[in-house]
């Protein structure tokens, strides 16, 4: 899918994890340049990575005003340091039991607070955070949980029980409060289960016939490469201030069609609009229709139902 804009300098934080790697490659395939922000570094020649600690307030500053590679000191210096056009911020711990909760809590609150705030103090006018699929309530819930209605849209009554996601929470509670503070935009992605590309020939095969093992997922994905075209999308949709979009593809990861589906899966769980026959019940719909997003790696292209 061929970028509109002009390219952008991106900060991206997190950019050696799990969706970083397939992120980054899209958004420069699109023709930004890119410095990954992370304690270990991306295997890219195109993309120099600088360690930082997200959760000291100075180091962020300071990341957000570095050059892009050794290679720039052969620039000449215009004057003061170059913020970037954008900043993507998905490092954070990336669920629950790596760290203890109290740590997993106040590592992410923290680190998305720094970074918003330094972007939004640097001038930074498009910011872009990763939230999650967790704050719906049922992926580390205590226990067989249900959610309150589908599908699952960006104004549903969010309630997780887990430190991991309310942490996320905080997150869009605290770009929200700069967006409106500074009058900038920043959009927070829930992001679905991301998915890589060898893990649909691994994984999908089990996901599709035992349908219960995905319920905490609400049968639904986000494949990464996808991911990176939404994170484009974002670069590109300027003026919309403080959003909220749910990341994922398109459909269902099940073979029966989604209302059939959900109906015997949470017979006791309502349905609030008409749905599509295979449509993700955690809904991309705002996505699609705001920025445009087109579903390209459809998992039923990489796996036989």
């Amino acid at each position: 899918m061929a970028s509109s804009t002009l390219g952008k300098r991106i900060v991206f934080t997190g950019g050696s994890g799990k969706a970083g790697r397939h992120v980054i490659p899209y958004l420069l395939s699109q023709g930004h340049q890119v410095l990954n922000l992370d304690l270990v570094p991306l295997d890219h020649p195109d993309v120099y990575t600088m360690k930082a600690d997200l959760t000291h307030s100075g180091q962020v500053f300071n990341a957000l005003t570095s050059l892009f590679s050794m290679s720039e000191y052969g620039h000449p210096s215009p004057g003061p340091p170059q913020v970037p056009d954008a900043v993507i911020h998905f490092a954070a711990y990336a669920r629950n039991m790596i760290v203890p909760d109290n740590e997993t809590f106040a590592a992410n609150v923290m680190s998305t607070y720094h970074v918003i705030e330094a972007a939004c103090k640097l001038g930074v006018k498009k910011i872009v955070i990763a939230s999650s699929e967790t704050t719906y309530g049922v992926c580390f819930s205590q226990g067989d949980t249900d959610y309150h209605s589908f599908p699952l849209e960006e104004d549903y009554d969010v309630d997780p029980m887990d430190s991991y996601a309310t942490s996320k929470l905080c997150g869009e509670r605290t770009a929200r409060s700069f967006a409106r503070r500074f009058g900038v935009d920043i959009y927070a992605l829930r992001i679905g289960n991301v998915i890589e590309p060898h893990e649909y020939e691994r994984d999908f095969p089990r996901y599709v016939s035992e349908p219960a093992t995905r319920k905490r997922n609400a049968w639904s994905y986000i494949d990464a490469r996808d991911l990176g075209q939404i994170c484009d999308l974002c670069v590109q949709k300027d003026g919309l201030g403080f959003q909220v979009f749910n990341a994922t593809n398109d459909t269902i990861t099940t073979k029966v069609p989604t209302v059939e589906f959900l109906r015997k899966e949470c017979p006791g769980v309502r349905i609030t609009r008409e749905m599509g026959e295979w449509e993700a019940p955690l809904s991309n719909r705002k996505i699609r229709e705001v920025l445009g997003f087109k579903d390209v790696h459809d998992w039923r292209k990489y796996v036989k139902a």
